[in-house]
């Protein structure tokens, strides 16, 4: 049913040569689609399909992808280009969306970490600054004072004063497109070299693109570097998106908020984010390891902003 459906939205003379599973998903299986071209060459498209994931909430996520691809047609962020979706699996076996291939690949790599930081915040600013005509939908909390997961061994009084911080209201803020799931996993670098450092060559996976506060992308793209690279990691790149022309919340007080809000949300779901990490050779990354990082990570948040 997907391969059919998959050939009706190629061009005229083309077909599917192959599938390769591409590592990297947390939610959605992910297959590179090697096409056969009418001249003899090939392209390749990404299949995203939804396998294990209720109707509903791939419904909503495919919705989203597909509205954000066709809002960024045009904007100069580099995303895929949406060819077809098919969000309640109607002709296909599982909800699939079906979208261009961007070359580049993720880089995890503790390496070259310093140069790739500031262009990731500059790329965050780049989508933040986009003003679509009609507004995604607003952005949801991914936990509450009451699901946290406090880790084995953690500063008791950090998380503590952590979790109060978010039994608060949250800060009123201006609104900005967000992707929502902005981290280094979610971002291909073109690596030839070049005399102006690495480039970012396409971003990926807008399944949770929503309307909030700049602040709460820049606080999951600082969580993801704080497990990945070390706590002091996530404490900075608040600071290169600034430096990037990105506008953040004034007061100490509301960036706590939204940078707490975040980190705690990792505390429900830890192994399922070190996973993809560690397929991606970041074998030093286990659960422990990432539970006692984001331990560190939040009672330096708190020393920092609290």
């Amino acid at each position: 049913m997907t391969l059919a459906w998959v050939s009706r939205h190629l061009e005229v003379g083309e077909r599917v040569l192959r599938a390769e599973a591409l590592r990297g998903g947390i939610t959605a299986d992910m297959q590179r689609l090697t096409i056969g071209t009418r001249d003899g060459g090939t392209r390749d498209l990404v299949l995203r399909s939804f396998v294990t994931m209720n109707t509903e909430d791939a419904e909503d996520g495919l919705n989203r992808e597909a509205d954000a691809l066709t809002l960024l047609r045009g904007t100069g962020v580099p995303a895929p280009g949406l060819l077809a979706v098919d969000p309640t699996a109607a002709q296909c076996e599982y909800p699939s969306l079906l979208m261009t291939h961007l070359a580049g690949r993720t880089v995890l790599d503790d390496e070259g970490l310093e140069t790739r930081v500031p262009v990731l915040a500059r790329q965050l600013v780049a989508i933040h600054a986009l003003r679509p005509a009609a507004r995604p939908r607003e952005y949801m909390a991914w936990t509450t004072a009451d699901t946290v997961v406090t880790p084995q061994g953690a500063d008791a009084a950090a998380w503590a004063a952590a979790i109060d911080v978010i039994r608060g209201p949250a800060p009123s803020y201006e609104g900005r497109v967000l992707h929502r799931d902005f981290h280094p996993g979610n971002v291909l670098f073109d690596l030839s070299p070049s005399p102006a450092g690495p480039r970012i060559s396409g971003v990926v996976d807008w399944a949770q693109t929503s309307w909030g506060p700049a602040d709460l992308d820049v606080a999951h793209c600082s969580t993801n570097l704080a497990l990945l690279h070390g706590p002091e990691w996530g404490l900075r790149f608040a600071g290169a998106y600034e430096e990037a022309g990105g506008v953040l919340a004034s007061a100490a007080s509301e960036r706590l908020y939204w940078h707490v809000r975040d980190a705690l949300a990792f505390s429900e779901e830890v192994q399922w984010v070190a996973q993809p990490w560690r397929d991606a050779g970041r074998s030093e990354l286990t659960t422990r390891a990432v539970e006692q990082r984001l331990d560190a990570y939040v009672a330096a948040l708190m020393d920092a902003l609290g």
